[in-house]
C-alpha cells in the first residue's frame, strides 16, 4: 500500500511531566499528521480521523528527543482508510554527559503504536 513517515524533534517546551516526559496527546497529534499526508497522497484530499481503534504507549517520550513517526495504510475502503500507526524514538537527548549531549539510537525504541481509520470524501 502506502507509508508516510515523519521525523520531529520534540522541544523542552512539550515537556508536561517530571522527568521532562511529554504526555501521549503530543505523539496522537503526529499520528493525524502523517495521516493527513497520507489522505492527501492517495486520495487529493486531507481526509478526517473516523476513529482509533487501539492506542499502546509502550515506552516513555522525553523533551529532547527525535521521533520518527509512520502511518502504513492496511485497508482501502470506499471512503475509508485503516492506518497502523507507529512512533519510534531514533535520537534521545543524554544531560547527564552535558547540556547538549544526544545519541543516535541503534535499534530505535517504539514509544507507541495505533490504528486508526480516516475517511475521505466520494470520488466525483
Amino acid at each position: 500500500m502506502i507509508t508516510v513517515t515523519h521525523r520531529r524533534y520534540v522541544p523542552y517546551s512539550h515537556a508536561h511531566y517530571g522527568g521532562n516526559l511529554v504526555d501521549g496527546a503530543y505523539v496522537v497529534g503526529l499520528f493525524g499528521d502523517v495521516a493527513t499526508e497520507v489522505c492527501i497522497q492517495m486520495d487529493g484530499d486531507e481526509g478526517l480521523f473516523a476513529s482509533y481503534q487501539d492506542i499502546q504507549f509502550r515506552a516513555p517520550v522525553r523533551a529532547g528527543d527525535v521521533l520518527e513517526v509512520s502511518a502504513t495504510v492496511v485497508e482501502v475502503g470506499n471512503r475509508s482508510r485503516r492506518i497502523e500507526f507507529e512512533a519510534r524514538v531514533v535520537c534521545r537527548s543524554r544531560p547527564h554527559r552535558s547540556e547538549s549531549a544526544a545519541e543516535v539510537l541503534d535499534p530505535p525504541i517504539v514509544a507507541t503504536t495505533a490504528t486508526g481509520t480516516v475517511v475521505v470524501p466520494p470520488k466525483s
